[in-house]
């Protein structure tokens, strides 16, 4: 029986061996393949353009400062800082408003639920794209300050984008706001439609984590006197996070890559720098090459943080 074991993990270590030799060889031809073609065409690979003055203007970068001066190396960092401002106030605000609505979508209150319902719906079948074009529509055809739309007291939507509070209440000093927090027309509605599209897709993990708690654990959970309130923050969230984890990975990780469309309402994410650092360098496959590591080691690393996460709590009994 040993030597018969040792004789197939011995195939097995053989197989492995040969796929990825016949993988190596696939890689070796195609990059040779590239590699010539690029010198019959007069064009090479390499990182040098990264060192070279970007020459054109970035229109938010998230605080940093940034000139045409600058090298398209940190032009692509104001990019992938911009990308990753999107994706944590993404998931923030996407987690919180999909948790309220889910617990709602289970509200004893009939028209809670059907309004709840409806609106989740209409999100989950609205495409992405088509929701960031028109949001960025409706932000662009919005009066000019001094007209602005105020939804609540401190809080403004204008052509200029969306004003909110912070530390202190916005107010309008010439032909601009001073004060609070601005986004752009462009920023405020890629998160707008992140948010709203994601946070329908939470409320229906939240609703069905929730629906798979045990009915037992609930019944007893009222037998012993909580209130309905009580019930879902002692017995029945805690039980249905653990529930909800690897999902709400998954939707962490979806956002992030989703934040790839803001190349459409021209905001400058990482898609849109690298876009136009191919334009202007010719190197197209240097720069995909570049996206593809960084949109890996975004998705990697936020699975991570949220599965060590997860860990802690099945540690913990939660």
């Amino acid at each position: 029986m040993a030597a018969l074991a040792r004789t197939t993990i011995s195939r097995a270590t053989l197989g492995q061996a040969l796929a990825l030799g016949a993988a190596a060889a696939v890689f070796w031809w195609l990059a040779r393949n590239t590699q010539t073609n690029l010198e019959q065409h007069g064009l090479s690979l390499g990182f040098g353009f990264l060192k070279q003055p970007a020459n054109f203007e970035i229109g938010d970068t998230s605080g940093l400062p940034f000139s045409p001066d600058d090298s398209f190396a940190r032009a692509i960092l104001i990019g992938l800082a911009n990308t990753a401002r999107v994706s944590v106030i993404g998931w923030l605000l996407a987690i919180v408003i999909g948790f309220a609505l889910g617990i709602l979508r289970l509200s004893n209150n009939p028209a809670w639920r059907g309004i709840v319902r409806a609106g989740v719906e209409l999100m989950r079948n609205t495409p992405l794209l088509l929701l960031l074009l028109l949001l960025a529509a409706t932000l662009h055809a919005m009066p000019g300050p001094k007209n602005a739309f105020e939804p609540l007291p401190g809080v403004y939507l204008s052509d200029r984008g969306l004003v909110l509070p912070l530390f202190e209440r916005p107010r309008l000093v010439g032909f601009n706001f001073v004060g609070g927090i601005s986004l752009s027309p462009e920023l405020a509605a890629l998160v707008g439609g992140l948010v709203m599209h994601h946070a329908a897709q939470v409320s229906e993990i939240v609703r069905g984590a929730i629906l798979g708690v045990s009915r037992g654990q609930v019944d007893a959970a009222f037998a012993l006197g909580l209130s309905r309130g009580q019930a879902l923050r002692f017995v029945i969230l805690p039980q249905a996070l653990r529930a909800m984890m690897p999902l709400l990975a998954t939707m962490c990780v979806s956002l992030t890559k989703n934040s790839s469309l803001a190349i459409a309402i021209g905001f400058p994410d990482v898609v849109s720098i690298l876009n136009t650092t191919a334009n202007q360098t010719g190197h197209g496959i240097e720069t995909m090459l570049i996206m593809i590591a960084v949109y890996l080691v975004l998705s990697l690393a936020t699975a991570s943080m949220i599965n060590r996460y997860n860990a802690r709590l099945l540690a913990m009994g939660g």
